[in-house]
This record gives C-alpha cells, sequence and structure tokens, in this order.
C-alpha cells in the first residue's frame, strides 16, 4: 500500500490528500444541504457518499497494515459492519413499520453479494491471472461452518417457527437467536485471531507477485491520523445514506422494482470498498487475504447486525422480518452448497467464479423480475 506524503517530513505522516479532503466534504455537504434539495444534489451527494467510503476502506487497510494479518481483515470487516449496522438501524428508526423488513434484504443482499459477487470476481480475476491459487482449507471450512449455521438460524429459521405467525420470530425467539448470532462471531473472532491464527495466514507468505513490492508498516502518526478519518468517514457515510434512502427507494418505486432492491442497492454500496480491498488482494494473488476479508465481513454483518436490530426491536416494540421467501432459501442454499464445493479442494481456478457470477445475476434477474 503506497502512501503519499503530504504533511512535513518530521510528523511521518503519509497518506493520500484524497482520503483527507472525501470525508471533509462529505461532512460540509451534510450541514449546508438542507431537507428539500433538487435531484442535482441527489447525485453530487452520491458522488459523495462513494468517495468517502473509498476513504474509509484506505484509512481501514492503513490500520490494518499496521497490526498485519488477520487482525487487519478483521478491523476492516468490522468497519464496513458498523457502516451496514448503523444505517439499518437510522433507517428502521426513522421509517417504523416500513423499515420491518430493511434489516433482512440488507443483510440477504450482503451476503449473497459476498458469496457470489466478491469471491466469484476474485476467484475469475485470480484464475484468468494465475491459473490456479492457493489457500488454507482449515481457514475457509472454520469461516464456511459458521457463516452457514448463522444463516439458517437468522434468515431461514423464521419460517419455520410457531410461536409468532409468519416469518417473524417471537421477543424470546429473536433475543435467543441475537445472543447465538453473537456467540458464533465471538467464536469465530477467537479462533481466527487466536487459537488457530495460522488458519487465516497467507498459504504462501512469498506467493505476492515480484512486481508488487511490500511496504513498510505506517508509522504510529500516520495510523492515528487515518483512525481519527476512518471515524469521521463512518459518521458521514451513515448520514449520508440516511439522508439519499428516500431517493432511492423513490427510484426504485418508479422503476417498478420490488423493494428489496433497495436493500440490495445499499449492501452494494456498503460492500463496495471491501470487494475493491478483497480484488486488489487475489489480483496479487494473495486468495487467503481475499477470503478473509469476504467470509469475514459476511460473518460481521450477521454476527453484528442481528443483534442490534434485535435491541431495536425490543426496545421500540415493533416486529422485524427476518424470514426469506423460498425463492430466496433456495438461492442462498445453492450459494452455500457450491461455495462449500468449490473450497473443498486447496485450490481454486476460474470456472468456479463463474459458476458464483452466474449465481449472482441469477439473484439479482430474480430480484427485479421474480
Amino acid at each position: 500500500m503506497a502512501h503519499q506524503k503530504y504533511l512535513h517530513p518530521r510528523l511521518k505522516i503519509a497518506l493520500p490528500l484524497w482520503t483527507l479532503i472525501c470525508p471533509v466534504i462529505g461532512l460540509l455537504l451534510l450541514f449546508i444541504i438542507d431537507k428539500d434539495h433538487s435531484g442535482i444534489v441527489d447525485a453530487l451527494m452520491g458522488v459523495s457518499l462513494i468517495t468517502v467510503v473509498l476513504s474509509a476502506v484506505h484509512h481501514a487497510e492503513v490500520v490494518a497494515h499496521k497490526v498485519g494479518e488477520p487482525y487487519g481483515t478483521l478491523i476492516l470487516a468490522l468497519a464496513i459492519t458498523i457502516i451496514e449496522v448503523s444505517l439499518i438501524v437510522t433507517i428502521m428508526l426513522s421509517e417504523g413499520l416500513q423499515g420491518a423488513t430493511l434489516a433482512r434484504d440488507t443483510v440477504f443482499a450482503a451476503i449473497m453479494i459476498i458469496l457470489t459477487g466478491i469471491i466469484g470476481s476474485c476467484l475469475l480475476l485470480g484464475g484468468y491471472r494465475y491459473k490456479e491459487q492457493l489457500y488454507v482449507k482449515q481457514g475457509v471450512s472454520a469461516s464456511l461452518v459458521t457463516l452457514t449455521t448463522i444463516s439458517i438460524l437468522t434468515l431461514v429459521l423464521p419460517n419455520f417457527t410457531t410461536s409468532k405467525a409468519g416469518p417473524v420470530y417471537s421477543t424470546s425467539q429473536l433475543i435467543f437467536v441475537a445472543i447465538v448470532s453473537l456467540v458464533l462471531y465471538i467464536g469465530f473472532v477467537m479462533v481466527q485471531a487466536g487459537r488457530h491464527r495460522g488458519y487465516f495466514l497467507p498459504k504462501d507468505e512469498s506467493s505476492e507477485s515480484d512486481d508488487t513490492p511490500s511496504d513498510p508498516p505506517p508509522s504510529p502518526l500516520t495510523t492515528f491520523a487515518s483512525l481519527l478519518f476512518l471515524l469521521i468517514a463512518l459518521v458521514v457515510v451513515v448520514i449520508m445514506s440516511k439522508k439519499l434512502s428516500p431517493t432511492i427507494e423513490a427510484i426504485v418505486l418508479k422503476l417498478g422494482a420490488p423493494k428489496t432492491l433497495v436493500g440490495i442497492i445499499i449492501a452494494s454500496v456498503i460492500l463496495l470498498p471491501e470487494g475493491l480491498a478483497a480484488l486488489r488482494a487475489a489480483h496479487k494473488n494473495q486468495l487467503q487475504t481475499s477470503l478473509n476479508l469476504a467470509l469475514g465481513s459476511a460473518l460481521a454483518s450477521i454476527g453484528l447486525t442481528i443483534p442490534a436490530v434485535a435491541i431495536v426491536s425490543y426496545f421500540t416494540g415493533f416486529s422485524i422480518t427476518l424470514g426469506i421467501d423460498g425463492k430466496s432459501t433456495l438461492l442462498l442454499v445453492l450459494s452455500l452448497f457450491t461455495i462449500s464445493i468449490s473450497f473443498g479442494a486447496g485450490r481454486t481456478n476460474i470456472l468456479q467464479g463463474i459458476v458464483l457470477l452466474v449465481i449472482l445475476a441469477t439473484y439479482l434477474f430474480t430480484t427485479i423480475v421474480p
């Protein structure tokens, strides 16, 4: 990760200037723009939102580079998930009953985009560039077994419980599933960062391509500056996304598309930096880092979002719809099954990426044309 020095050399702060300017511009826009604004202003805010998200992931990567693997990818996954959780909760609180399905739609969209889109793109790029890529089977297996369990418990099981009608958990069931989700995620983090840390380290430390020299860790002041601007960027993303959500919903309704498309759009914006970071790692033949980013983010997305939504549901009193429909259940099971088979051999190829991207295309198409 190359950094551009812009401050006095004595400070030893090396950060690209755009990563500092974009969050500040976004912050200024939030103070300047009022409630009644035009479509041009919405477009400007949309562009600003993407630049702030990209700067947020850059700062997260700086901090991650300082602490090393697998803590780095863990920090990045947590940063992205904090954005997702904060956005979902703020929109839910503002929309009330109309936001009852937003958490389900966004979490499911995030899982599908990560499993089929991000991982599929990484396998396609890595397979095209290197033919085959290696990874640590134990680490991927630990991630997938946790992800499969937590996905089924939160998104599928509500369709089969009988304490409350519909794809909805009762209060006690929701609290139980929230606790279970948190336990599974914390257990995964303890395995990833502690007891079995080696499972999540690159298969071959020398696998990085020769034309990409490794950078030294950033200085403490650079790390501190990145941490500060990361927090600023997260706040800007959450507030700006909340302001843009009515516009996104209006566009979706005007196109005649199902409202679930809103969840896909939100998840896509949130996961954009994560996807770019994973693709960069795959391009450098560091598939294990890509998988740590993708699968860790999927686990954090459910393991932290569901407890947060459960807390909001408990204190506000309105029900949260978590169960996905039959078509979505089939696609989720197909994605998990395909991923499990793909990562059973210890190495990947381009065909697995193509298959996963076809599943993503099917998910997107059947969402718009149900």
